[in-house]
Formats: C-alpha cells, structure tokens, sequence
C-alpha cells in the first residue's frame, strides 16, 4: 500500500503547489481562456482566466508515479507506463489544441481532423502495446474480449477489431471529458470520484490476483498488473483534488483541453487494462450523460430543423440557462457522479460476493 499512499500524497502536493506557480507563469504571458459566443453570458466575466492548467495535472501525476517507486525501490509495470503514455499523450494533443486558441485568439484550437489524428496516433500505439506484450503467465495488458467486471468469453473480437474497440473507448471517453469541462471545478471535482473508485477496484483486484496462488479463489482476477494500475489511479485521483483548489469557483485557473482530453483517457485506460471496459460507462456515468445530452441536441436540431431539446448542450448549460447558479450545478452534478461511482462499486464488488 505504501506505494499507492504515496503517488495520492505526491500528486496531490504536486498540483496544489505546482498550480499556483503555473498561474503566475500564465498570467505573466497573458495565456488566458477565450470564451464562446454563444455560451451563457454569465461565462464573460471568465475571459482572459489562465487556462492550460492540465499542464500540472499530467506533470504532477507522472512524477509522483515514478518517485513513489524510485522511493520504494520498485519495479516500473508495463500496464501502468501504457496508461501514463496514454495520459501524457492525449495531454500533449489537448496543450497543442489550448495554445493554437491562446496563439490565435479565439475559441476554436487544433482542426478537427488534426486532433484525430494526434488521438489516433496516441490510441493506436497504447492499443498494439497493451495487446502484444504478454508477462510470464502470457497475460498482456489489455484483452481482446470486451469486458464489463471481468473478460466476457464469448465477446472475443479479431485482433484489429479489438484494436477498434479500444480506440473507440479512448476516444469517446477523452471526448466525454472535454465535453463536461464547462464549469468550476466540474470536472476536476468528477473525475477525482471516479479515479478513486479505480483505485479501490485495482487494490481489490490485486487482493484477489490470480497470479497470488495462495490466496486466489474461484472468482480470481486475471489482471496483468493491478497493484501497479491502483499507484496510477490513485495518482490521478490526487493530482485532479489538488488541482480543485485553484479549479473551484470563482477558478483562479481552467483544466484545458490539456487536461480534459488526458483525464477521459486515462480513465479509459485504466478500463481497458483492469478489464472493466463497460464499467466504466456506470463509473463514468457523469460524463457518458453529458456526452449523450449534446449527440440528442445536435440529432434533434437536425431531424426538426432548427428545434432544441435542451436550451443548451451539453446539459450542464442547459440548467445554468434555466436559472440554476453555477455551484448549484456543479454540486449537484458531483452528487451525481458520486451515486453513478457507488453504483458500479456495488455491482463490482456484488459480482465477487455472489459467486463465492
């Protein structure tokens, strides 16, 4: 445990102290956020907020990673190193996304099929690494079947299929957190619920590791490294709450695509390589319902030409139009992050129990 304790502790110091250095620098170089026009008003007074701030969420996160096993003397896990390659890769495409906008003053950053490129470039390699390099045991990091609380047998997929499916994930989740970056603290707030149920179900999984014989049972995981996954979870989870103390209202500093689009990959990485692929979609339910709010305005607005279901996607604007003040969304939304992370919990840990 004492590796885990100390990527949380490491990472969170990291962005509570590195944050407030960031914000010094970005005000000095006048790196502020550009606001769309046609966003709430009561968005116009955030003009000009230091953004890029997920700058210290990647940094922090990785380095407290690699000193908590350089303090521990312990091995690096291939798992992992996906996971934080994934993490900084997605960051590094959502800083170069941050800058264009800062560079050329407006709201729109990197060309849509730039950024997919660069997301591509970056799943694409997590992909084939985390399927073709097996331990000892012949266990790679990521499985080609689609997985819920564990492998599901009969849903083995191709191996360029499963390389789809997993682009598909990192994707769709990276998207879904840039997506839910729209107000204080939002999605620093979210994203730390739901990093740290990661780090519960990688312990649990390590604690019931089908590579431990002795205390393996019936209902064993077989994970390639999930003592190593829970360090980086747990490291993310830290660094995303040390960063809330700058990130909630009034924000003294914005995440960024750089930290939006690292935060929904890693979180989909941490899916794949503990194998609870479809879990995250109830771990991660906040994201997914926002994600959905903005495809059914866009599809109605369309179908209906020019009608609206919601006054504004994603939803979380749509209640802010509604009169809500801003905390009271963002509140109420963790609230709902918090029982979507109770929920897929109870499922993961009833699957275990029931089958004992």
């Amino acid at each position: 445990m004492l590796n885990i304790l100390l990527a949380g502790a490491l990472a969170l110091a990291g962005t509570l102290l590195g944050t407030r250095v960031l914000i010094g620098v970005l005000v000095k170089r006048g790196y502020g956020q550009f606001i769309r026009d046609d966003g709430p008003t009561s968005h116009n007074t955030k003009r000009g907020t230091p953004t890029m701030g997920g700058i210290v969420v990647v940094i922090s996160t990785v380095a407290a990673y690699l000193v908590a096993h350089l303090i521990t003397w312990s091995p690096l896990s291939l798992s992992a190193i996906l996971v934080l390659w994934l993490f900084a890769g997605m960051g590094f495409i959502g800083f170069l996304d941050d800058f264009t906008k800062i560079r050329h003053e407006r709201s729109l950053g990197l060309t849509p099929a730039g950024k997919l490129i660069g997301q591509a470039v970056v799943a694409i390699t997590f992909a084939v690494g985390a399927l073709l390099f097996p331990d000892e045991r012949g266990v790679t990091p990521a499985s080609t079947a689609i997985s819920f609380l564990r492998d599901i047998s009969w849903l083995q997929l191709p191996f360029i299929v499963a390389v789809v499916w997993i682009i598909f994930l990192i994707a769709g989740f990276s998207n879904a957190t840039n997506l839910t970056d729209g107000l204080d603290g939002l999605l620093a707030g979210s994203a730390s619920m739901v990093f740290a149920a990661y780090a519960i179900v990688n312990i649990w999984q390590y604690n019931q590791y089908c590579g431990i014989t002795a205390t393996a049972g019936p209902l064993c995981y077989d994970v390639r490294d999930p003592y190593d996954l829970a360090v980086v979870a747990m490291a993310l989870a830290g660094a995303c709450f040390g960063f809330l103390w700058w990130n909630a209202k009034p924000a003294k500093i914005f995440i960024g695509d750089t930290g939006s689009l690292a935060i929904g990959a890693a979180l989909a990485g941490l899916a794949i390589t503990s194998r609870t692929e479809l879990l995250l979609v109830i771990l991660g339910g906040l994201f997914v319902i926002e994600t959905l709010s903005v495809m059914m305005q866009v599809s109605y607005f369309k179908i209906t030409k020019g009608k609206r279901i919601f006054k504004m996607a994603p939803l979380h604007h749509h209640f802010e139009l509604k009169g809500w003040a801003e905390v009271t969304v963002t509140i109420r939304f963790w609230i709902i992050c918090g029982l979507f992370v109770a929920v897929g919990l109870g499922l993961f840990y009833g699957e275990w129990v029931s089958g004992q």
